[in-house]
């Protein structure tokens, strides 16, 4: 009964947040383009991807986690495995096996119980960090690839000015929370965009529609690309898609509907590139940096990425390469100040990681009549505070200097237990001398028994 109430419940959450707010959904659904766009369209003129294929199945993807959690759970690009398909000019087989091979780790670990278990043993500190690390590579890349770049002046569609508007144009959102920011770039930028683009196209960019062809990588594919593309993406995955995005989903959506599980989300992820990549879809997974972004300019339910799985399922259908022409020219002065957007309301997250709230109002009920006790109690927990901030800013940092989230983790991890060294060694030494106590309390039992 549970299981039925469920989907229903999310359903009405999803129509009633779309009924009272239509353009803030809207909005909110554009919110991970910067991230989305550019890894798609790179693949897609490399020869990597069909494009056609990943539009129709991350469409579907959309949908689905839309009706099935409520919360704007992004579709975004594996990016270690785009990264190494651009550097190193992949084929499709050669994405679609990277693809492949992760999405069945990932599902091992989810039907083990592994990430569940992963989930209860990271610190919390970890796993923020991780979200933090990843909000300021958002913001780091926007800067360097995307609006730096750009000249003062020229081009005159796609410029720095462009930039500073579209930055001031994001302030007055800040103040006016309702404006539909995301939206209104959206559309200035395919005004832009379309108006660059002449009345001719070329035959590999015309419309048609979609027919799956579905192939099975070659065998000399797999090997090279397991050790080159996936194996770094899997870190990328169980960490900042899985467990930071439940993490996420619990901070911005406390009440309802409840947060995805590790479990949910990793076969979410399995099963949209085991059965994707095989027509040669991008790969693809949740991300916690796309949940901030679609969160940051509106999004409250599933209702916006269903809109967006909509239009992008239409889109794969009918239109395909079509596409490519114009998202192409999308000026990259809007695209970049959208992504920083969305770096900076990811990173936003580590400012509760030393809030000690419960653990003070818990110290004020319990509070002891004995002054120099609740002193103590108050030095504990703001140690416990700075402890839990620093930890945090070591992932970051790890994640950051080393572009790898998981050294970023391991050295969070080290440093976690490295502050806790101390009090494992004292509970240690306060457990030896107990079990001294009690055999030397059993010997002497026993010897006057025996008198």
């Amino acid at each position: 009964m549970a299981f039925r109430q469920h989907p229903q419940a999310v359903a009405k959450h999803n129509l009633r947040i779309l009924r009272d707010a239509p353009l803030a959904e809207l909005s909110g659904s554009l919110g991970d383009l910067g991230t989305l766009l550019p890894l798609m369209i790179a693949l897609s003129i490399g020869g990597s991807i069909d494009l056609a294929s990943t539009l129709v199945f991350s469409g579907l993807a959309n949908i689905a986690t839309g009706v099935l959690f409520g919360v704007p759970l992004p579709v975004q690009p594996m990016k270690a495995i785009a990264a190494v398909a651009i550097s190193q000019k992949f084929t499709k087989d050669e994405t679609a096996a990277a693809g492949i091979v992760v999405s069945g780790a990932v599902l091992i670990l989810s039907v083990t119980g592994l990430l569940h278990w992963l989930h209860r043993v990271v610190p919390v500190p970890v796993v923020k960090g991780i979200q933090v690390g990843a909000g300021l590579s958002l913001a780091i890349s926007a800067g360097t690839t995307l609006i730096q770049p750009l000249a003062w002046h020229t081009p005159a569609l796609d410029n720095r000015i462009w930039a500073i508007a579209a930055f001031l144009l994001l302030v007055v959102a800040a103040l006016v929370p309702r404006l539909p920011y995301a939206l209104l770039v959206f559309l200035l930028g395919l005004v832009l965009a379309a108006s660059q683009i002449s009345a001719a196209t070329s035959p590999s960019h015309s419309a048609a529609f979609w027919r799956p062809e579905p192939f099975i990588p070659t065998r000399d594919t797999w090997l090279p690309s397991a050790l080159s593309a996936a194996l770094p993406q899997l870190p990328l995955t169980t960490l900042n898609s899985i467990l930071a995005v439940t993490s996420l989903s619990a901070s911005l959506f406390p009440t309802f509907p409840p947060p995805p599980s590790t479990t949910s989300l990793g076969l979410s992820v399995a099963f949209s590139n085991l059965i994707g990549c095989w027509f040669g879809a991008m790969p693809v997974c949740h991300g916690s940096g796309g949940l901030a972004g679609q969160y940051r300019f509106g999004a409250r339910s599933g209702a916006s990425i269903i809109i967006l799985g909509s239009v992008k399922l239409l889109l794969g259908l009918f239109a395909g390469e079509a596409v490519v022409p114009l998202l192409q020219r999308f000026p990259k002065s809007l695209l970049g100040v959208m992504v920083l957007a969305a770096g900076v309301e990811l990173a936003k997250v580590g400012q509760s990681v030393s809030d000690s709230s419960d653990l003070w109002a818990r110290a004020q009920r319990e509070q002891a009549e004995d002054r120099r006790a609740w002193e103590e109690k108050k030095a504990i927990l703001e140690k416990e505070g700075r402890e839990r901030w620093m930890v945090m800013l070591v992932t970051a940092a790890g994640c950051l200097a080393f572009k790898n989230d998981a050294v970023g983790f391991i050295a969070g991890l080290c440093w976690h237990y490295g502050l806790m060294l101390p009090e494992l060694l004292d509970g240690a030494r306060s457990s030896r001398r107990q079990n001294v106590a009690e055999e030397g309390t059993s010997l002497l039992r026993s010897t006057s028994s025996g008198s």
